[in-house]
């Protein structure tokens, strides 16, 4: 088990050894497990690049993103607004009727969409523009109502898995939205496991409530 000087120490080295991320504006705290991240960057791609580094750490059982992206580039709403509509219109996977609005450097994303990674990928591909300071992803998943389908598929997906152990996944299904409980041994899994969810055809929403087991 590391000390919280350990633990805070990789996370910072991890960060300064990342060659996509300008790490100089971020502080790192570290208590029992949870990692906190402080401080300023220049990009919304950057806060969520921080937080993919830190994953990468052993012992990191939980993350709070607490930075700040103050963009070096400053543009104005519509600027980025048209710099949106542009992005979402050269993605193949954005379905067509996805609007964007912004206010202050936060994007809200609206529309509907088949599919989760269509959702996501709407989201990527505005998340590296300059001048975005946040996303709110409101794009809505169309459902579909066969609970026990969703249920039988997502077991499926977690058997092709070889980072899951589906027997030790609880899956539970309401209205579209799974819930996923159980302990798994790392942020990999944790993360693989809420993906495979989300490829599962009317799943509307995860709540993925899967521990890191000690």
């Amino acid at each position: 088990m590391k000390t919280d000087t350990q633990l805070r120490s990789d996370v910072e080295a991890e960060l300064k050894w990342d060659p996509s991320l300008d790490e100089r504006g971020i502080i790192v705290g570290a208590r029992n497990g949870v990692v906190t991240l402080a401080g300023q960057v220049p990009s919304y791609a950057d806060k969520w690049t921080a937080e993919r580094v830190a994953k990468r750490i052993a012992s990191v059982h939980a993350i709070a993103n607490e930075l700040e992206v103050k963009p070096t580039v400053i543009r104005t709403d519509q600027e980025i607004a048209v710099s949106a509509l542009d992005a979402l219109k050269s993605s193949v996977s954005v379905p067509p009727g996805v609007t964007v609005v912004v206010r202050s450097g936060w994007l809200t994303l609206e529309g509907k969409a088949a599919f989760w990674f269509q959702k996501n990928a709407a989201e990527i591909a505005v998340s590296s523009l300059w001048g975005v300071r946040g996303i709110d992803n409101e794009i809505q998943i169309e459902p579909q109502p066969d609970a026990a389908n969703i249920r039988s598929e997502i077991h499926a997906a977690f058997e092709r898995h070889a980072a899951v152990e589906a027997d030790k996944i609880g899956v539970n299904v309401l209205d579209g939205v799974v819930t996923l409980s159980g302990h798994v041994h790392s942020w990999h899994e944790r993360e693989d496991a809420e993906n495979a969810v989300w490829a599962v055809r009317g799943v509307t929403g995860v709540n993925n409530n899967l521990s890191l087991a000690p």
